[in-house]
């Protein structure tokens, strides 16, 4: 089979063509969208990670085109309508990271809560050893709600713990059982907000929960309370997070995600070309400018996933994804939909 593996890393090379000696594979550094198109365009199967999007436009210009294996546990890159239309499978890695991305939140949480950065910071810029304005927070007693009790958010729940803070979640489909065992409660989004010190994002972005955190109850969060958000950037309404931490609603926010980070990653060759003419990511766009520019607000570039051992973990099981594709073995496959 003719396989396509994009946005690698050289050290991935060897180990991809040593699991796949009878096929003709292609690889590439670049992401895969409509604007890094490969002449090659006869894959029956490629592989991406969440850098690359394949809407209907990209993937239209992959006539054989059967199986996607995207190697991240976030699917919205893919059109996935458009592969159901066509017959595409699409699969996932969906446990690789699961205290990776967990223990990458809570440094987000403690660099914040006590300013670990900004004292940092200070000793590199300046060399002085002055601790004003450097006062933080403890964890202890503190309550955090977490959106979203997967596997990544469950494993945050055993770290709070650890911390010994009171700890709330929501999810649509409650893991009671999970919930007793730690001795916690399943709140209603909107009272989770109201009641939580620290608000952590580990839910996937799908059409309900887009923007579950708007202009209608940002100002219902409870005040002085700290959001995070390593999940994905569109969970989160950008214009109403820049306005609640302006007007001091909210004391900090610490994101790893961005709304239309793809966009804010290539943003001026593709300003000065002129491809984006959606007024609505434009605008998110210069929302994440001033985020970045505030002074309660962390900002790191989509890092929580990537660890040694985590990126091994991707690797792997896509590997064995795109293998179990070949022999016809869907039942094996982490498919997305069926």
């Amino acid at each position: 089979m003719k396989i396509g593996f994009f946005n690698l890393e050289g050290w991935e090379q060897e180990f991809i063509k040593s699991s796949f000696p009878d096929d003709e594979l292609f690889f590439s550094t670049k992401n895969l969208d409509k604007d890094n198109i490969p002449e090659q365009r006869d894959f029956d199967i490629v592989s991406v990670f969440v850098d690359s999007l394949l809407d209907k436009e990209t993937l239209s210009h992959f006539p054989n085109l059967k199986f996607i294996a995207t190697r991240s546990t976030g699917f919205d890159h893919i059109d996935l309508d458009y592969c159901k239309e066509n017959n595409i499978l699409v699969a996932n890695v969906p446990a690789y990271g699961d205290n990776t991305v967990a223990e990458f939140t809570f440094g987000l949480i403690l660099s914040l809560l006590r300013k670990v950065y900004y004292s940092i910071d200070r000793i590199k810029e300046t060399g002085n050893f002055d601790f004003s304005q450097l006062r933080g927070e403890d964890l202890k007693g503190k309550t955090i709600g977490i959106v979203g009790t997967g596997r990544i958010g469950r494993e945050v729940a055993k770290i709070a713990n650890g911390f010994s803070m009171q700890i709330l979640a929501y999810d649509p489909y409650p893991n009671e059982e999970f919930a007793r065992e730690l001795n916690f409660t399943y709140l209603p989004f909107n009272e989770l907000i109201e009641k939580s010190d620290i608000i952590t994002f580990h839910c996937p972005l799908t059409e309900s929960s887009k923007h579950i955190l708007n202009k209608d109850n940002i100002f219902n969060v409870k005040k002085g309370a700290y959001i995070i958000n390593t999940a994905r950037g569109g969970l989160i309404e950008t214009e109403t997070l820049v306005s609640a931490l302006q007007k001091g609603h909210l004391k900090g926010c610490a994101l790893d995600v961005l709304e239309d980070e793809h966009e804010l990653k290539n943003e001026t060759p593709l300003l000065v070309d002129g491809k984006i003419k959606d007024v609505e990511k434009i605008k998110n766009m210069l929302y994440d400018h001033i985020l970045m520019e505030l002074p309660n607000v962390l900002i790191t570039p989509h890092n929580a996933f990537n660890s040694k051992e985590a990126l091994q973990r991707i690797l792997d099981t896509t590997i064995e994804n795109v293998k179990n594709f070949k022999e016809e073995r869907t039942n094996n496959i982490n498919l997305v939909q069926k």
